[in-house]
């Protein structure tokens, strides 16, 4: 989304104009649900709706868009990487902040369960160890293949 804004030369980007932007993720995450539901194995969401609804909510304190957490179920079981100071890296594509990264996550800590949803937290490892964890958790069909 950031990229695409970029490349257009547009202004719906988070440092810029964080309400078209967020109208944008949230367009696109539902566009991302309903295409997923074409697929009939495990699909794996970087971002959710539920993410976009949080920031909205945040930004201007309405629930007016809670229903559309309702209407666009994902699994019960929701993956959640705490941003770690070790890693986190600002660049043209993320302009926020360490403390911004936190006080987001804090708050989806909080917004997923409070939309039915069970969190876990993926441990501070190796991506191929995190990948082997996130897939012990899962009940996939012949080991995930």
């Amino acid at each position: 989304m950031v990229e695409a804004e970029q490349a257009s030369g547009g202004t719906a980007l988070p440092w810029q104009d964080l309400r078209a932007f967020l109208t944008c993720v949230i367009a696109l995450a539902r566009a991302d649900h309903e295409a997923a539901r074409a697929h009939t194995g495990p699909v794996f969401f970087d971002r959710s709706l539920i993410d976009a609804l949080t920031a909205w909510q945040h930004l201007t304190g309405s629930a007016e868009l809670a229903p559309l957490a309702e209407q666009y179920r994902y699994a019960r079981t929701v993956f959640l990487t705490p941003p770690w100071p070790e890693i986190y890296e600002t660049d043209e594509g993320r302009q926020h902040g360490l403390e911004e990264a936190v006080a987001e996550y804090d708050r989806l800590l909080t917004a997923y369960p409070a939309h039915g949803y069970e969190t876990i937290r993926l441990p501070k490892a190796p991506v191929a160890e995190r990948v082997d964890f996130l897939l012990g958790q899962l009940d996939l069909p012949n080991g995930g293949d």
